[in-house]
């Protein structure tokens, strides 16, 4: 029979671990005490567990933030350093170039499936965002890959490579928010308490006779 372990969770940060692994320590992610944690219960079913630990998106990602980083940046040094080591140069920025629609298929792909895991859905407004922010950086990075020639890199190629990279941003900052999503699970939302009303002392009206004396 498969024991099932007992989970925590950190209050302020949110950080899910095995009550075994905490054994009076501290929070792995901020630090605090092991008296911040509270019990926490998983509310997502064991598939879409298994797909989300696989981290299959997060290291598409990776993967094409490296080629659209180095496009730019090669370029601009081929301009200001056209003869050194041009050969290695080139290959790089070839290699890349050809690369970076590849790589963003991919990331493309692996995000529909790690949307539709996380929140069944793609019609969230940063989703769709971000759906947009995609099409446009691989239409960007294709137009570089059709209109470009190895060894000569043009202001169009740059141009290109600059708003790949400025989609690329754009979907980083997205992706960034979407890192504070308490997910999975859900957040309890505490019950505010309700104020004590003010009481004050009853002064008693003195009757006439007592003010008659």
């Amino acid at each position: 029979m498969e024991i099932v372990e007992e989970l925590v969770r950190c209050r302020p940060c949110g950080y899910v671990m095995k009550e075994s692994e905490l054994n009076g320590g501290v929070c792995p992610a901020c630090g605090l005490p092991h008296n911040v944690f509270e019990p926490y219960r998983e509310r997502v079913s064991a598939n879409r567990l298994f797909i989300l630990s696989l981290d299959i998106h997060p290291i598409a990602i990776h993967l094409s933030q490296t080629f659209v980083g180095l496009i730019p940046l090669l370029i601009l040094f081929h301009y200001v350093f056209p003869g050194y080591k041009e050969t290695m140069v080139h290959s790089v920025i070839d290699f890349s170039i050809f690369m970076l629609p590849l790589s963003l298929v991919i990331s493309t792909i692996s995000g529909i499936i790690d949307g539709l895991t996380r929140f069944k859905t793609l019609r969230t407004p940063l989703l769709v965002s971000k759906i947009y922010y995609s099409v446009a950086i691989m239409f960007f990075s294709f137009m570089q890959w059709f209109t470009y020639t190895p060894g000569q890199y043009d202001y169009l190629t740059l141009g290109l490579s600059f708003l790949s990279l400025f989609c690329a941003v754009k979907l980083g900052l997205m992706g960034k928010k979407l890192l504070d999503v308490i997910l999975p699970g859900t957040y309890q939302i505490r019950k505010k308490k309700k104020a004590k009303p003010i009481t004050r002392p009853v002064v008693p009206i003195p009757k006439s006779e007592d003010l008659d004396d």
